[in-house]
């Protein structure tokens, strides 16, 4: 029988605060919410090991490590209002509402979508609105955004997508293809400025309904 708490812990400690993840605040959060309750039930042993663990439409949950830097690299703040463009099984999403005064995830998939609602709704999680639709270019409905986090990798970050921030408003992307891909954020400074820094490089699975670079031929 697994101990998931001392798991929980072993996780931040031994895989997230080694990847420079620090900040005290999304510690806590990673320490709070039960991962377990958010895997596939085929993958609940394996909740907090350090891979990415299969979710069903070819994409995946992205490793511990990775979710906690997105949390630090975005730094959501009490009352602000978050976009996650790839709902999956709500995960992230818990991880964000804890952060924020509301969060607006989105899905192309309605499989995601409903399992992602039984999830939060197990956790009693009620500051987030999930809608179906492809967030690759923006989610306009409910925006301008303090903070938007992408949980798929795109061919980079379109102009629609960082014009949904809000002054000041933060954005996590990973861009580029396999097997280098660049962890980005970008923020936005002005009407038309943006500053970006890359965080890290990794490879992750496409955002559904992300447009693929085009492939050239000689």
């Amino acid at each position: 029988m697994i101990d998931f708490k001392q798991a929980r812990f072993n996780m931040v400690e031994q895989q997230v605060r080694p990847w420079n993840v620090l900040d005290f605040g999304v510690l806590d959060i990673l320490n709070e919410v039960p991962r377990e309750d958010f895997v596939p039930q085929a993958y609940r042993n394996l909740a907090y090991s350090d891979i990415a663990i299969p979710i069903g439409h070819g994409e995946e949950m992205l490793h511990p490590k990775y979710q906690g830097r997105i949390l630090q690299a975005l730094m959501v703040k009490p009352g602000e209002t978050v976009l996650e463009v790839g709902t999956g099984t709500g995960y992230l999403t818990a991880l964000l509402a804890k952060m924020a005064e509301h969060v607006y995830s989105v899905d192309v998939e309605p499989d995601f979508l409903k399992t992602a609602a039984a999830n939060l709704s197990k956790q009693n999680i009620t500051n987030v609105t999930l809608e179906e639709g492809d967030g690759s270019r923006g989610w306009p409905e409910h925006g301008p955004y303090d903070a938007i986090a992408v949980t798929g990798s795109m061919d980079k970050a379109y102009d629609e997508l960082k014009a949904s921030l809000k002054i000041g408003g933060r954005l996590f992307v990973v861009i580029g293809e396999g097997p280098t891909m660049e962890a980005m954020l970008y923020t936005r400074t002005g009407e038309s400025s943006w500053d970006e820094i890359a965080l890290f490089e990794t490879d992750i699975a496409r955002l559904h309904n992300a447009t693929k670079p085009q492939e050239f031929e000689f």
